[in-house]
């Protein structure tokens, strides 16, 4: 692992390269994606990508719930974010790389624009790329430049919206079901009340 550190710092430099919990993230510029992944391929050995996504930055470090915990377990409680970092960008896109002859793996982090967040797409670098930039596209609606077959694969085909988006509503937009009269199924506008989600702490004693 130091080794490998060493090498990413003297080929992208002290700033790209981030080091936490006994794991790596290189951040790169997305006009160069393409380029940079060959070489963590040919050079560094990272012959399989094994996890890509999308993340919504917009509302990193803040809470809908928050306070202490009471013995019963179900009161609003979570820790308090040390950080308060804010990004430059609110979209990125997350490879999570593997070395099988060195067995290290390393996580590589783009930004995109918010207003037109396009990407070069990996699949000519790694073909195991394919569905999960079509999963980022539809949940996270990041276009994938170059992609042979960019469509929806978890949603509907006439689904409006990109429901991993920290904006998208968490009960959804519209709820479908099955019309006897009309013989198909129909989608209407939800009919339950926003909620917050509340999770259960569970304690040992």
């Amino acid at each position: 692992m130091d080794e490998l550190k060493e090498q990413l710092i003297e080929e992208f430099g002290q700033d790209s390269l981030n080091e936490g919990f006994g794991e790596l993230s290189l951040t790169i510029d997305s006009n160069n994606i393409v380029e940079v992944c060959l070489l963590l391929r040919d050079k560094f050995g990272f012959d399989i990508m094994i996890d890509l996504c999308g993340v919504d930055y917009s509302t990193y470090g803040q809470s809908d719930w928050q306070g202490n915990a009471s013995s019963s377990g179900f009161s609003r409680a979570r820790k308090k974010q040390k950080t308060k970092t804010k990004f430059s960008k609110r979209f990125a896109v997350v490879y999570q790389l593997l070395s099988l002859e060195k067995n290290l793996r390393l996580r590589v982090k783009s930004f995109v624009d918010e207003d037109s967040p396009i990407i070069e797409s990996v699949t000519s670098v790694w073909s195991s790329a394919d569905w999960y930039e079509r999963e980022a596209f539809d949940l996270m609606g990041i276009l994938f430049e170059n992609h042979t077959d960019l469509r929806r694969i978890l949603t509907d085909y006439g689904f409006k919206g990109h429901p991993l988006r920290k904006d998208f509503p968490l009960i959804g937009e519209v709820e479908m079901r099955y019309d006897e009269d009309l013989g198909r199924v129909v989608y209407e506008p939800v009919s339950i009340e926003p909620n917050v989600s509340v999770p259960r702490v569970i304690r040992d004693n």
